[in-house]
């Protein structure tokens, strides 16, 4: 989980959605709207500001499920930022807020994907 936040961290600040999107499975519905919102709003082009990153505090819970998917939960926090959806847009300021990420992971090729994550403010 760490490894892939750091991949969305790196989608945030530069636009590029690539390495994110690479151990995403197909079925990932959010990761794929996380990944077109941040191609559109990111720090490069000045969407984001201030401190977006979202940083793993613990990842308590790990646990099998059916047809070999691993699932869990990972407590974050994502620091006081400013978003903007287009130059012209009304900034958003946002507090840090800690949340609950939720997770699936998939098992394709011999390589753990990311099949569903959600976000649950704590």
């Amino acid at each position: 989980m760490r490894y892939y936040v750091s991949l969305m961290n790196y989608a945030s600040t530069t636009g590029d959605v690539a390495p994110m999107l690479s151990p995403t499975a197909t079925i990932c519905k959010q990761c794929k709207g996380y990944a077109n919102y941040v191609a559109e709003v990111n720090a490069a082009n000045g969407g984001l500001t201030g401190d977006y990153f979202e940083r793993v505090n613990d990842v308590p819970d790990l646990f099998r499920g059916d047809g070999g998917r691993v699932g869990g939960y990972a407590l974050v926090t994502i620091g006081a930022y400013t978003s903007k959806d287009s130059p012209s847009a009304k900034p958003v300021t946002s507090p840090v807020q800690r949340y609950k990420r939720e997770f699936t992971l998939l098992k394709q090729h011999g390589s753990w994907t990311m099949a569903a994550m959600s976000l649950v403010a704590q």
